[in-house]
């Protein structure tokens, strides 16, 4: 058994449990329509509290095991360009209010100085998150009625309140997209690969697939576009027409490209002006296109449960081989 796959089982020991309460807090949460509060350009969001005593060192917060850091990224046009995005192993990319984007980066391999802007999580984000074994999630609060979800998560929920250390204002960009984060405050060190549980495989590339020089996955609100680069042998980002680079100046290069295609629905919160928060499903099966070196591949995917990594499989049923390098994964509704 691999070390994912142990992981994955100590998960599932205590799922039941966790989904009922998730469960039922999700079901309290959906009993009034009215918006909350949350950090959009109108205001700050609501966040964990915690008294020093129950805020773990660096130390500590990596004692359970292999555990990554998934930072929720602000991918407004007032946030970029971000830092600490060429880090990540892996970056998602999801649907928000008003059809825009966020983007939550997750570090296994490496720890950036700093990563942002930093801001606030959605319920996607739990489903999502239940891959990995306990992870660290850093954001900037969530809404109101989130936050007991959060609470309940096999995760170690980190926003300000519960590590104001960690976060600093830069004077870079207005409130709210000035808040960064330093990781080496939440963790000691980085994990390791061992802590990618994502069910991703990595090797030669498989026969077949189209050639590909460009891909784009549009939002109602938003786009992503990949330029294949042979000199770098990289998929160049560029989002809304621009292209995207980090505080460094650095152009955002993934070596693989993921376009998910998955069920987004309405979820039981909304935002501070009543636009209703997507639900991304990451859970269940369907098509994706996976771009790795120049070429797209048509592939099938499957996530069982919420504990369990995803499967991306050819025609043929063989696993699909990802180049090696950060991979972008991007939602899009099938």
């Amino acid at each position: 058994m691999s070390k994912g796959q142990k992981a994955r089982t100590r998960r599932t020991a205590s799922a039941a449990a966790l989904l009922a309460a998730t469960v039922t807090a999700s079901l309290a949460a959906g009993c009034t329509g009215s918006p909350d509060p949350t950090d959009d350009s109108r205001g700050e969001p609501r966040t964990l509290q915690s008294s020093p005593d129950q805020s773990p060192s660096p130390a500590e917060s990596g004692a359970h095991g292999a555990s990554p850091l998934a930072v929720k990224i602000d991918n407004a046009a007032a946030a970029r360009p971000q830092t600490g995005l060429n880090s990540a192993d892996i970056v998602y990319a999801e649907q928000v209010e008003g059809g825009l984007s966020r983007l939550m980066a997750v570090y296994a391999t490496k720890l950036p100085k700093a990563v942002g802007p930093v801001r606030s999580a959605r319920e996607s984000d739990l489903e999502l998150l239940r891959q990995f074994e306990r992870p660290t999630l850093a954001f900037s609060g969530a809404q109101g009625k989130l936050l007991p979800l959060i609470n309940k998560a096999p995760l170690d929920a980190r926003p300000p309140g519960k590590a104001a250390g960690a976060y600093y204002r830069g004077t870079d960009k207005p409130a709210p997209h000035n808040l960064y984060l330093r990781p080496n405050k939440l963790l000691s060190s980085a994990p390791g690969a061992d802590a990618l549980t994502t069910g991703f495989h990595y090797g030669a590339a498989p026969s077949g697939g189209q050639p590909e020089k460009s891909r784009t996955v549009r939002y109602p609100s938003a786009r992503f576009t990949f330029t294949w680069s042979g000199k770098q042998a990289r998929w160049l980002v560029s989002m809304d027409g621009t292209p995207a680079v980090t505080t460094d100046g650095k152009r955002m290069a993934p070596a693989t490209v993921v376009v998910q295609h998955v069920k987004i629905r309405a979820s039981a919160f909304h935002d501070f002006l009543g636009n209703n928060t997507p639900y991304t499903e990451t859970v269940g099966s369907g098509k994706a296109e996976v771009l790795r070196g120049g070429r797209a591949y048509n592939v099938n995917w499957k996530r069982a449960s919420a504990t369990d990594g995803t499967a991306f499989t050819t025609a043929a049923g063989k696993p699909m081989n990802f180049a090696r390098g950060q991979v972008w994964v991007v939602f899009t509704k099938a």
